[in-house]
């Protein structure tokens, strides 16, 4: 069975720019969020490369199903930056 090498992935190397960008983002949330909103947010960056790294060891057929879930994860992270952006503790230029 081939096995994907995922760190020869373009997707998974923009996922690890994502996490680091994110953690960078969610440090300068009020100290009150970031346990609540901010740790939510930095999860779910860190599951998309996560996931594309844990179903390239997976069969074709399971590796698509990880990458559903790593698509997943970006959009729940999306939504969560704009909850934060409406609460004000980011704008869109960051």
């Amino acid at each position: 069975m081939k096995r994907h090498n995922y760190k020869n992935l373009k997707v998974w190397s923009l996922g690890i720019e994502i996490v680091d960008d994110v953690f960078k983002l969610t440090y300068s949330f009020p100290k009150e969020e970031r346990f609540g909103l901010g740790s939510q947010i930095n999860r779910c960056s860190v599951s998309i490369p996560s996931n594309i790294a844990e179903g390239s060891a997976r069969t074709d057929k399971s590796f698509s199903h990880f990458i559903d879930i790593a698509l997943g994860s970006s959009f729940e992270l999306e939504t969560q930056l704009i909850i934060a952006n409406k609460r004000k503790y980011i704008t869109k230029v960051q």
